[in-house]
Parts: C-alpha cells; sequence; structure tokens
C-alpha cells in the first residue's frame, strides 16, 4: 500500500495518522481524540480549565505526581473523524491558549479502534 502525502503528510501527525491506517484503524470513523496541554502552577491550569469549559470542550484536570515538576494537565477530548487538516487546526487552537494561560500545549493522542471481520458462523477472527 503506497502513502497519499496529501491524506498524511511526513510530519509527526501525518505519521502518527499514517500509522493508524496501516494497522486497520477506520480513519472515516470519529474518535475521541485528547488534546493536552501541561502547567507549571495550579492557578494558571484552573484559569484555561475554566476558559475551556465556557469555550464548550470536555475537560480533565489532573496532577502529574510522576512528572519530575508536579505538572498540572488538562486533557481536552474532542469527539472527530480523525483528518489530518482538523488535528493540525485544534492543535494550533490549543497552542494559543496553552501560551495564554502559561502553559505548553502536549500533543494528542487516542485510542485505535481496529475491529476484525466476522466468519460465517459468527465467531469472531483472532490472530
Amino acid at each position: 500500500m503506497s502513502r497519499d502525502y496529501q491524506q498524511f503528510p511526513d510530519d509527526e501527525n501525518g505519521n502518527v495518522l499514517w500509522q493508524m491506517f496501516q494497522d486497520g484503524d477506520d480513519l472515516t470513523e470519529a474518535h475521541e481524540i485528547e488534546f493536552s496541554i501541561a502547567f507549571n502552577e495550579e492557578s494558571q491550569a484552573d484559569r484555561c480549565a475554566l476558559h475551556l469549559l465556557k469555550e464548550e470542550q470536555k475537560i480533565s484536570l489532573f496532577q502529574d505526581e510522576e512528572s519530575d515538576t508536579l505538572e498540572w494537565v488538562i486533557t481536552i477530548f474532542v469527539y472527530m473523524e480523525p483528518s489530518y487538516e482538523d488535528i493540525v487546526d485544534l492543535e494550533q487552537w490549543f497552542t494559543k491558549i496553552a501560551s495564554e494561560f502559561g502553559g505548553v500545549y502536549d500533543g494528542w493522542g487516542c485510542m485505535a479502534y481496529v475491529y476484525d471481520d466476522i466468519d460465517d458462523d459468527d465467531t469472531p477472527l483472532t490472530s
């Protein structure tokens, strides 16, 4: 299978989406994509979280106790089809918001949705 560089450009986002596609993930189905913003101070994270809630975003806020700096992390959950253009647009928006509140945009990820076909006798395929 040949990579379509229009759909999967040669950068970090394109590479992740291409890997998802190669793994059998249906990128035409909506996924819950998780975008993260990290903060050193709880007060900055709180202000940003409130702003995101006012922007009608679904979020979680937690203290990352495994981090060396005990950072605060906001995860924004966006239910969408994982297209390159939309992910880049959201990354730019979240990067802008992060900088407005003294945080750092920290990337995105999602669960892969890969389904096996069912045999004629309705027995799930195994590998």
